[in-house]
């Protein structure tokens, strides 16, 4: 088992070397050691070039030097296979090439007294001796608190803004008429009648055209505000004529 001073690390060993990668146990920034080649992987390299040598000259020899060339490329083989990635000599070379690379890139790490981190340069304080989880540096704080209190006075200021101005009660999303969906404008996409709204004669709320009868009183917004004294068109609604007072 390969035990890193850092809380993390990445092995990128293989059959012919060893090499690691050691990261930051705040912002996880790493570094990677020298590559140290395997010296079992040499000794497989020459096994096998040994044995193909050998299988060569059986092959020009014939007879017995032929038998015994394959002897020795079965040989290698086997010599081979023992020095896989797996075996005891190599995990030993491992283990070792391990050790050299933290003593490699340790100087390039701090630990910190505090929470016993191991950080890199970047997350390391030097006025305070502690990595930067805890304790921040002050201009990069302050600057972060700033900008977190900008952001909460422009959501609060957003709340409270007003940002659409209109009567909502002037436009219908229904037509009266045909019941489909009217559009924005002042007359309704399906079938042409106009959108808007009046007043009821009774009770002066506000009631789509076209509808017959009040949704507030129920009256009928059929009535006329024509004066039964001089005949004078007056708005639905209104209690007295406009032109001579005469009640309506």
């Amino acid at each position: 088992m390969l035990h890193s001073f850092t809380r993390n690390h990445n092995d990128l060993s293989t059959e012919a070397g060893f090499q690691f990668e050691f990261f930051c146990d705040c912002c996880g920034n790493g570094f990677r050691s020298t590559f140290v080649e395997s010296s079992t992987f040499e000794q497989k390299k020459k096994s096998e070039r040994t044995g193909g040598f050998a299988a060569s000259l059986g092959g020009l020899l014939g007879g017995k030097a032929s038998d015994l060339g394959w002897a020795l490329e079965r040989g290698s083989s086997i010599l081979g296979d023992r020095f896989a990635g797996d075996s005891p000599a190599w995990r030993k070379e491992q283990e070792k090439a391990f050790d050299e690379a933290q003593e490699e890139v340790r100087p390039n790490f701090r630990k910190c007294p505090a929470c016993n981190k191991w950080v890199c340069p970047d997350c390391w304080n030097e006025d305070e001796g502690l990595c930067t989880d805890c304790a921040p540096r002050e201009a990069s704080y302050v600057a972060q608190a700033r900008n977190q209190a900008m952001r909460r006075n422009i959501d609060e200021a957003a709340e409270e803004a007003t940002v659409w101005q209109g009567k909502i009660e002037t436009r219908t999303t229904v037509c009266p008429k045909c019941g489909k969906p009217s559009g924005n404008g002042k007359f309704c996409n399906n079938c042409g009648a106009p959108l808007g709204t009046q007043r009821c004669p009774n009770c002066g709320a506000e009631v789509a055209l076209g509808l017959k009868f009040c949704g507030e009183c129920g009256s009928s917004m059929q009535k006329s505000g024509k004066c039964p004294s001089c005949g004078f068109e007056n708005e639905p609604g209104m209690k007295f004529c406009g032109n001579c007072g005469g009640k309506l």
